[in-house]
């Protein structure tokens, strides 16, 4: 079992998180006030490794379900007529798992993160912990996704539903079943949108024995060795940004100036391009990232580059601080570093899921391994 209880540590993993989640995944700084509020109520925040937990025992998936985009001031003046102001639970990701006990007449013994990113996975974990049970050191996608099926349960045809949903408002719901993924997502998503942000939603109820034979293990010690990693090269006045693209076997594909930021709240996701202009060795050069969420489609100079299921991970220039894309404004100097998807996602299904293809661009995806040979 590895547990955290500084501050600094509670920081470094949500940074980890940050990282990995490819600009989206959420706000690391709810992440971050949700773990320091279990550990500050005397719960235990850690996680153990998948091989032990039992094969009979009920797992799930917590997961925020909803768009990141920020509120306008007629979405909360909306929010107000509806009665959306006060907030009725301090972990909806930990009620959201009480509902979908409740409904399926089932005691969940383990929790584990559907993604990795700023908010979703320390929310997982803080569920966890006020549940009182075990989170596994690992997650479902490896980075952060948009979309429900881009998952190795769905890669692996295992079941999603029955989902719980619960908004912090104290609306409940339970989606029973469902068509298909797709639609259990649009399902999601527009519960989530009803309340103008997001849900903690529960689903992917399996025992143990499936729960193995999916997880991607390990990536909740990754982030937390890779916040550590970012902060103390920073402290030691090393180059943060190389430092990390050094251990993670990665790319620097580019550095620059935001240039312009383009952005729409759609179909309650977070849609959008950011354009960067070239500063030192990328001078004269433009690098676009379009994300829905999270990053997954690039250009270098016009034509198309690194995409999903690959990552794109947008940093502090200076700092090497991960910026989530409601973070990134124009003007900021940032360096763009990219990384290997994992293996199951480089799968013809995983292409076929979370490649440039199923985001609607006509482009064939090439690992980046092969573009930046080029």
């Amino acid at each position: 079992m590895l547990a955290i209880r500084s501050d600094q540590e509670i920081q470094d993993f949500a940074r980890g998180c940050t990282f990995m989640g490819t600009g989206g995944g959420g706000d690391p700084r709810d992440g971050i006030a949700w773990l320091k509020a279990a550990r500050d109520e005397g719960k235990e925040i850690a996680w153990v490794n998948h091989t032990e937990i039992q094969d009979d025992v009920w797992t799930v998936c917590p997961f925020l379900m909803g768009s990141i985009a920020p509120l306008t001031e007629e979405t909360k003046k909306k929010m107000q007529r509806l009665g959306l102001t006060k907030d009725a639970y301090k972990s909806i990701q930990a009620e959201s798992v009480r509902l979908l006990e409740e409904y399926m007449d089932v005691k969940v013994g383990a929790i584990v993160a559907i993604e990795l990113g700023g908010s979703n996975t320390p929310g997982a974990v803080a569920a966890a912990s006020r549940l009182g049970i075990p989170a596994v050191d690992g997650d479902y996608t490896g980075r952060a996704i948009p979309e429900i099926p881009q998952t190795t349960p769905y890669l692996n045809d295992l079941p999603l539903w029955p989902i719980s949903s619960v908004d912090k408002y104290g609306n409940l719901a339970v989606i029973k079943e469902s068509t298909g993924y797709e639609m259990a997502e649009r399902i999601g998503k527009f519960i989530a949108a009803a309340s103008f942000g997001l849900a903690g939603q529960a689903g992917f109820l399996f025992k143990g024995s499936d729960m193995k034979r999916v997880v991607i293990p390990g990536t909740l010690t990754k982030c937390l060795e890779i916040g550590r990693s970012i902060r103390e090269s920073r402290e030691a006045g090393r180059d943060p940004v190389k430092e990390i693209i050094k251990e993670l076997d990665g790319w620097l594909l580019f550095e620059g100036e935001v240039s312009k930021k383009e952005w729409e709240d759609k179909e309650g996701y977070y849609w959008g391009t950011h354009t960067i202009t070239g500063l030192d060795d990328f001078k004269e050069a433009e690098f676009k990232i379009w994300f829905k969420n999270e990053n997954h489609v690039s250009w270098l100079n016009g034509k198309p580059y690194v995409t999903s299921p690959d990552m794109l991970i947008v940093v502090n220039r200076e700092t090497g601080e991960p910026l989530a894309n409601f973070d990134i404004v124009e003007g900021q100097h940032v360096a763009v570093i990219g990384l290997r998807a994992v293996e199951q996602f480089r799968s013809p299904k995983g292409i076929d899921i979370l490649g440039p293809r199923h985001f609607g661009y006509e482009i064939d995806y090439t690992p980046i391994e092969t573009l930046v040979k080029q």
